[in-house]
């Protein structure tokens, strides 16, 4: 594993270290989910949820983007697009509420 960061370009190590952020505002947004579900005591999805998928989604499309994978591409746009989506449907909820 050094020896393949020591062989990457600048550029290459920026995209890289954008990858994993990108992954670990992805991954982080499960943790937050189940604490918040834990202090609910029942399953539920704070905003937050949506906000950390969006972020994480365009690191990790950033990411595949610059390596030229069209798998992750085309994953991560769906994925951002429904996350998107999702926020839409919960602020139009919520301005007809009010």
């Amino acid at each position: 594993m050094i020896s393949y960061i020591n062989d990457l370009s600048n550029i290459e190590l920026i995209f890289l270290l954008i990858g994993f952020l990108g992954q670990g505002l992805f991954a982080s947004r499960f943790i937050v989910q189940w604490i918040y579900s834990e202090k609910k005591g029942v399953s539920s999805i704070p905003i937050i949820f949506w906000y950390l998928s969006i972020l994480g989604g365009i690191g990790l499309l950033t990411y595949a983007i610059f390596r030229k994978d069209p798998v992750i591409i085309s994953g991560q746009l769906f994925g951002i697009f429904i996350y998107l989506r999702n926020l839409i449907l919960i602020y139009r909820k919520k301005n007809e509420k009010n």
